[in-house]
């Protein structure tokens, strides 16, 4: 029973990633916030890892999960909440999460050799194409619904350090248990997020109801809740019914965000979603395996 309510309660949580974004980021600056976000997963997980009685990584090992946990968690999340804070609307972020996977697998190719079928160029081809529909009308247009083209560049600029972080992801450290994985990881994240809190010197906290309520949803919710959902359906119904899940999380984050924030997409633009998703669906029906991580 729970192998059928499982894959639906995980797209509805992960959906969910860059929604709280949404609509946390007017009451609060999205360094602190992310900074109280990944400082309290580290936490929780590093509680969870010592009653486990997981090993602790040390030496190179602690340095290569601090460091995928600052491009997995730190940069990429810091980055992309930036582009929400500054017009990015949150279901075209989550579409560009979608890719990573496809950029996974191409600097496999351009880094570490691997050789990357046919199908997965054209699936790509197919996918930058949907993404150049997606945001084209939204950076030409002005007023409302506008996207600089800033926001723009530093969205795919976090997508390309999450990629970064999931090359290390599948190196010497991915046996590792996984809370004290994601305690570290979180640790470098943190890290990262704390030093951008510091650096761009913005404390802004208005203390309403939704920073709370979304700071715990962030915490309990999708880093503790769908990420021991994300390890239960890999290793229960495997990697690649895994992936096609993750394939419904824009879309529905799309509908999430015209609901609630009124955001809305041209004839255009959903012909872009529908592109980038089939070229990602396309991209990833060969046999290669390809990392799969947290989105938000």
């Amino acid at each position: 029973m729970f192998g059928l309510v499982a894959p639906i309660l995980f797209v509805l949580i992960w959906s969910t990633g860059f929604i709280v974004a949404r609509a946390m980021v007017p009451h609060g600056a999205p360094e602190l916030i992310l900074a109280l976000r990944l400082t309290a997963t580290a936490i929780l997980l590093s509680g969870a890892a010592l009653y486990a009685r997981q090993a602790w990584p040390r030496g190179q090992r602690l340095g290569l999960h601090l460091a995928a946990g600052a491009m997995l968690h730190g940069f990429y999340l810091t980055l992309s909440w930036w582009a929400v804070n500054n017009g990015m609307p949150a279901g075209v972020m989550s579409l560009l999460g979608s890719l990573q996977p496809l950029m996974v697998a191409v600097v496999s190719v351009a880094l570490l050799g691997e050789r990357l079928p046919g199908r997965a160029w054209g699936g790509l081809a197919i996918a930058i194409i949907g993404v150049g529909c997606v945001l084209t009308p939204a950076i030409a247009r002005s007023g409302a619904g506008a996207i600089s083209i800033v926001p723009a560049v530093v969205g795919m600029i976090a997508v390309l350090a999450m990629a970064g972080g999931t090359l290390i992801q599948r190196g010497a450290i991915a046996g590792d248990g996984i809370a004290v994985s994601g305690a570290v990881q979180n640790m470098g994240g943190a890290l990262v997020a704390i030093a951008a809190t510091l650096l761009v010197g913005e404390y802004r906290w208005d203390g309403a109801p939704i920073l709370w309520i979304g700071l715990g949803w962030s915490v309990l919710g999708l880093s503790a809740g769908g990420l021991s959902l994300l390890v239960w359906l890999v290793r229960h119904q495997g990697a690649t019914r895994m992936s096609m899940l993750l394939l419904l999380v824009p879309p529905l984050a799309a509908i999430e965000a015209w609901i609630l924030f009124g955001e809305r997409l041209g004839p255009v633009q959903l012909l872009g979603f529908a592109l980038a998703l089939g070229g990602v669906l396309i991209g990833r029906s060969q046999g290669k395996k390809v990392g799969v991580v947290e989105p938000a």
